[in-house]
C-alpha cells in the first residue's frame, strides 16, 4: 500500500506555510524598501527611454558637385561709404563676379553703427540697352588696342580716353564689337588723334590684359561707366557731346602740360552696413569687400576698412518652424555655425595705414538626422566652421577679405531610435526581478529568526511554566504548546 505521505510528497501545489502569509513589522519594512528601488529604478528606465541618445559619425560629403553654398552676412563698416562698397566673389576655378547688388541691401551707418538714411540704392540703370544690328562682313579695326605700359601714358595725354574692356569668349563682347570699331573709325575721321588730340577710343582684351582689368575694374583710377545704348549712332551721338565739352585750344595747353591731370578724390565720410547673401561654388574661394567706384580715385593711406560681424554663416537658415519640430536636437546641432557673430575688427588708421583684414575660414558640414519612426526620419544640415583673423599691410587698396575652404568630410548624427516594446521589457524585469529578489534574499532571513526566536520561548516557558499568549505572543507552530 502507497501511505498517503508518499502521495503528497508529488503535490504542486502545496500549501504555503502560515507564517509567510501573515504580516509583520519585518516584512513590511522590507517590502517599502523593494518599493522604493522598483520606483527608483523606474524613474531611471523612463529617463534614459525619453533621453535623446546619437551616435556621431565623420563621413566622406555626399554633397552633388552642381551644388551651391550660400553664405549670409551682415557686416557694419564705420568708415566705408555705401557709394563705394563693392562685395565681390571668387574661388580657384576660376569665377569672378564683381559689385553683386541683386542679393545684397546697403544701408548708411554713423561711426557708432547707427542708421543714418534709409537703404541705398545706386543710379537707375536703363532697363532696355539698343545693341547695333551692323552685320559686316570683315569688320575695320578702328579702336587702338591698349595695354599696361601704354594706358597710363595715353589716358595722361588724351582728355578723353574711351575703352572697351572686353573678353574674346564673352556674348556681350562680341555683339558689341561691329559698332564700337565702326564708331572708333567715324572719330578718328572727324577728330584725328595727331591733330586734334581731344579723344582716342581704345580697347583692352581682358584675356591677355587680366592685371590692367582688375585694377580698372576696382576702382584704383579715376573713369566714368557708360550704360547707355550700344548702336553706332547712339555712341557716335555720345562722343560728339563729350568732345563738344573740350575746345580744341584747351586741348593745345593740355598737351603742353601733360602733368596736371585733374583727380576726383573719393569722400572719406560715411559708413555703411552690408546685409544679404551671395552664392559660391563649393571650392575654396573668396568673399572680398572693398571701396570701387566708377568715377572716384581712392587714397589707399587714408582708408579703414574697419568692420563688425553682426552675422556670417554658410548653408540654407534652419527656419524657426523645423526648429519648433526639434527642439529636442537643438542641443546637438552645430554650435559653431555662427563663429564670427558678434566680432569686431577695429583697425586704427592713424596708426596702421593701408590694412587688410583678412578671415580665414574652415568650413565642415553638419547633417543631424532625426528619426520618429523606422520610416519616417528628417535631416537638418548645417555649417560649422573656424575662424582665424589677421590684419596685413597691403600695397594696394586695403579690403575686408573673407577665405573659405570646405572640407572633403561632414560630421553625420543620427538620433538612435527606442521602441516602446522594449522600455516595457525593461518595466517589466524591474518589478519582477526585486520582487523575486526580495523572496529569494529575505524568506531565510525571516526563517531563521522566527525559528531561533520561536526556541528561544519554548525553553523559556518549559522551565518558568509561563504562557506565552499572557504576553500577547502567538508562535504559529504546532510543536510549541505551552499551558
Amino acid at each position: 500500500m502507497i501511505s498517503s505521505s508518499k502521495i503528497k510528497s508529488v503535490d504542486f501545489y502545496r500549501k504555503i506555510p502560515r507564517d509567510l502569509t501573515e504580516a509583520s513589522l519585518f516584512g513590511a519594512g522590507l517590502s517599502i524598501v523593494a518599493a522604493v528601488a522598483m520606483i527608483v529604478l523606474f524613474g531611471m528606465e523612463l529617463n534614459d527611454f525619453l533621453t535623446l541618445s546619437t551616435t556621431t559619425s565623420i563621413v566622406v560629403d555626399n554633397s552633388s558637385d552642381g551644388d551651391f553654398l550660400r553664405i549670409d552676412f551682415n557686416i557694419s563698416f564705420p568708415a566705408l561709404s555705401c557709394e563705394f562698397a563693392s562685395v565681390d566673389v571668387s574661388d580657384v576655378l576660376g569665377t569672378n563676379r564683381l559689385n553683386i547688388t541683386k542679393t545684397i541691401r546697403k544701408v548708411s551707418i554713423d561711426p557708432h553703427l547707427q542708421h543714418t538714411g534709409a537703404e541705398f540704392h545706386p543710379g537707375p540703370i536703363p532697363h532696355y540697352i539698343k545693341h547695333g544690328d551692323e552685320v559686316d562682313e570683315e569688320i575695320v579695326e578702328g579702336a587702338i588696342p591698349l595695354n599696361g605700359i601704354n594706358f597710363e601714358k595715353l589716358s595722361h595725354q588724351y582728355p578723353i580716353l574711351v575703352v572697351n574692356f572686353y573678353a574674346p569668349w564673352c556674348y556681350w563682347s562680341t555683339r558689341l564689337k561691329p559698332s564700337w570699331e565702326k564708331t572708333a573709325k567715324i572719330m578718328k575721321e572727324r577728330y584725328n588723334p595727331e591733330t586734334d588730340g581731344r579723344i582716342l577710343l581704345a580697347k583692352v582684351d581682358c584675356t591677355a590684359e587680366v592685371d590692367l582689368c582688375k585694377r580698372e575694374s576696382h576702382g584704383q583710377h579715376e573713369h566714368e561707366s557708360y550704360y547707355g545704348d550700344r548702336d553706332t549712332e547712339t555712341l557716335v551721338k555720345t562722343m560728339e557731346n563729350l568732345v563738344a565739352s573740350i575746345p580744341q585750344e584747351n586741348q593745345r595747353l593740355a598737351l603742353a602740360d601733360k602733368s596736371n591731370v585733374a583727380k576726383r578724390p573719393a569722400p572719406l565720410t560715411g559708413g555703411c552696413r552690408i546685409d544679404g547673401y551671395v552664392r559660391v561654388k563649393k571650392v575654396p574661394g573668396n568673399l572680398i569687400i572693398s571701396a570701387s567706384s566708377a568715377a572716384h580715385s581712392f587714397d589707399a593711406s587714408k582708408m579703414n576698412m574697419s568692420h563688425v560681424i553682426s552675422h556670417l554663416s554658410f548653408g540654407k537658415a534652419v527656419s524657426p518652424l523645423v526648429l519648433s519640430d526639434v527642439k529636442r536636437l537643438i542641443p546637438y546641432h552645430g554650435r559653431s555655425h555662427d563663429k564670427l557673430n558678434g566680432r569686431s575688427f577695429i583697425n586704427d588708421r592713424d596708426v596702421d595705414a593701408n590694412v587688410t583684414i583678412e578671415h580665414y575660414l574652415q568650413v565642415v558640414k553638419t547633417e543631424v538626422v532625426t528619426k520618429k519612426s523606422s520610416r519616417d526620419h528628417k535631416t537638418i544640415e548645417q555649417y560649422e566652421y573656424t575662424a582665424h583673423s589677421s590684419l596685413a599691410q597691403s600695397v594696394h587698396i586695403p579690403v575686408a577679405k573673407f577665405h573659405f575652404e570646405l572640407s572633403p568630410m561632414q560630421v553625420l548624427i543620427t538620433e538612435d531610435s527606442k521602441s516602446f516594446s522594449h522600455f516595457i521589457t525593461n518595466v517589466c524585469a524591474i518589478i519582477g526581478g526585486v520582487f523575486t529578489v526580495g523572496i529569494l534574499t529575505t524568506s531565510p532571513i525571516r526563517s531563521a529568526f522566527s525559528f531561533g526566536f520561536e526556541t528561544c520561548l519554548l525553553l523559556y516557558g518549559k522551565v518558568f511554566s509561563v504562557d506565552c499568549r499572557l504576553l500577547g505572543f502567538w508562535i504559529p507552530f504546532s510543536m510549541l504548546q505551552l499551558r
